[in-house]
């Protein structure tokens, strides 16, 4: 099931998306409105709206987005890093998300700002110390990410805070995919329709059962909360005015224009 966010004439809701739709195009689809919140028991309602008549919000409002840094080897290597022994764990604050179609804001403390198109994972109940085998458990869904990073504010200082926490750095969408082997599905990153990035979920050093047991050690995760999964190989620069998008096999498009920080 895909599971969109999504407001209309003033009110917010989640829907089922249905229908099929040309890519880059939402004809054809429509949301079924849910009773409730994804994070319990529901139902569909059973109105629907054309999803061209919506404006689609970021499709969970996270608590926190934990991400991991350098978990793709050919990504680590074109910045010139080794692979982690462990995996390097970073947050991204509820400010920084945005939504498909919302502006990314270029950050006037940087120069260098960077895409990193990557999968996310939606964490569906509350939950810490999982075991492995039950690592899937504890997962609603699956949604494109863009791990937006000032790379050269990254670069002179010790934490990442700045660089990748900055407001509009974690563009989320277009909704959660519920039924999706994430296994080895492919990532694709455009910059104004030219390829920048092509990558496999296959090619991850540690797998997201490994993320979740990690993460979990340390931290309560609750329902809502996302975890970004790393980046492939192919990162580089955004400018103001450029159309990115990121797209993942099996979930759909994520795409924001870069604007300049008013």
């Amino acid at each position: 099931m895909r599971i969109a966010r999504f407001s209309i004439d003033g009110n917010v809701a989640f829907g089922a998306v249905e229908g099929e739709s040309p890519p880059g195009t939402t004809d054809g689809l429509v949301l079924d409105i849910i009773k409730g919140i994804p994070f319990a028991d529901f139902e569909l309602s059973g109105t629907k709206v054309p999803l061209s008549k919506v404006r689609l919000l970021p499709p969970v409002l996270p608590n926190k987005v934990v991400g991991i840094g350098r978990n793709y080897a050919d990504h680590a290597a074109e910045l010139g890093n080794e692979v982690p022994e462990v995996p390097v764990a970073f947050f991204k604050p509820s400010t920084s998300v945005i939504g498909p179609g919302d502006s990314i804001a270029y950050p006037s403390f940087s120069q260098e700002v960077h895409y990193e198109a990557e999968l996310a994972v939606v964490i569906g109940r509350m939950c810490r110390e999982v075991p492995r085998e039950r690592a899937r458990d504890v997962i609603l869904g699956y949604t494109c990410a863009n791990d937006v990073t000032a790379r050269d504010v990254q670069k002179r200082e010790k934490q990442w805070a700045r660089a990748k926490g900055f407001d509009s750095s974690c563009p989320l969408g277009p909704w959660v995919e519920t039924d999706l082997d994430p296994s080895d599905l492919t990532i694709q990153c455009t910059v104004n329709g030219e390829q920048r990035q092509l990558g496999r979920t296959a090619e991850m050093v540690r797998s997201i059962e490994d993320l979740i047991v990690h993460i979990s050690e340390a931290m309560t995760l609750l329902p809502g909360d996302v975890i970004l999964t790393g980046t492939p190989a192919g990162v580089g620069p955004l400018n103001v005015g450029d159309e990115v998008a990121v797209t993942i096999e099996g979930i759909g498009t994520l795409t924001n224009k870069v604007i300049k920080r008013g």
